[in-house]
């Protein structure tokens, strides 16, 4: 297990690339969070590319760092779009995120998430309902055969989904990241505890989903649990920042991004957040 300090070394480098890259992550991604979810990752330092078509979405995975999978909203192409960009990613060793948003919601979504299983996603990104109902489908330890996901709510607290993130991490030989009031993310080995945010955060639509592709932009430049973790620490940071000097949403939102521009590699580096080795 690596020591805090050298995680810290490690996110300050991937914070750095990034910006010295500016590497493409393309996203097949919720179409009510589109424009937020390319924003966040422009604001990051990545490059944004939105796609839906088979064809499309191929080139992008073949040619992209890293890709972005979103499921929120599902439209009846992506029974052909999704299961075979995520082999094309698979094969080519591209590093890839799952977003599960509503698992257990609707025949074709479930079909989907079945279908993601062996494709193995380098880092996967949801509430803690979501990480549960996931984690159930695939029938892994910690999972719930029933999903208590409500739309893209979570019924659950982050840490009643430990173990399920936990063993997710495990079978994909990457990271889960739990979202919440405060963040887990793990790879199976470690346990990360990242704190920060706002309120003003479960008032907008799409601060998850944008988390989602930010941490697929880190995953260009490091390994998946080191992505996940300092996208979760420049979301804490830039929430937090953008609640102190707002009184709404929406000026939140428009205050969220700039200061996600803003965050420097050290400051994302030093947002608060604990370290647990797993106990086996």
């Amino acid at each position: 297990m690596e020591t805090k300090q050298e995680i810290q070394k490690s996110m300050m480098q991937a914070v750095t690339t990034v910006k010295e890259t500016n590497p493409m992550a393309g996203s097949i991604t919720n179409t009510v969070t589109i424009n937020f979810v390319a924003n966040a990752q422009l604001a990051v330092g990545g490059s944004a590319a939105m796609v839906y078509l088979p064809d499309e979405a191929a080139f992008l995975a073949e040619a992209g760092g890293a890709t972005y999978i979103n499921v929120g909203t599902i439209f009846p192409i992506y029974s052909e779009t999704l299961p075979s960009v995520a082999k094309i990613l698979h094969e080519k060793q591209k590093p890839w995120v799952l977003d599960p948003v509503a698992v257990g919601i609707g025949s074709l979504r479930t079909s989907l998430l079945q279908q993601f299983k062996p494709f193995k996603p380098a880092i996967i990104r949801g509430n803690a309902s979501e990480i549960i109902a996931l984690a159930g489908l695939w029938e892994l330890d910690g999972g719930a055969t029933e999903s208590k996901v409500r739309g893209v709510d979570s019924t659950d607290e982050v840490f009643a989904a430990q173990h399920a993130a936990i063993a997710l991490a495990n079978w994909t030989g990457g990271a889960v990241a739990v979202s919440g009031e405060t963040d887990l993310i793990t790879d199976g080995t470690q346990v990360a505890i990242s704190k920060g945010g706002s309120h003003f955060m479960e008032k907008i639509t799409g601060a998850g989903c944008s988390l989602g592709g930010v941490a697929a932009v880190y995953a260009t430049a490091t390994t998946p649990f080191i992505a996940a973790l300092t996208a979760t620490a420049v979301y804490n940071l830039a929430g937090k920042r953008a609640g102190q000097l707002v009184d709404g949403p929406g000026s939140f939102q428009q205050q969220f991004l700039d200061e996600l521009y803003k965050a420097t590699a050290e400051e994302i580096a030093n947002n608060p957040f604990e370290m647990q080795e797993v106990l086996v």
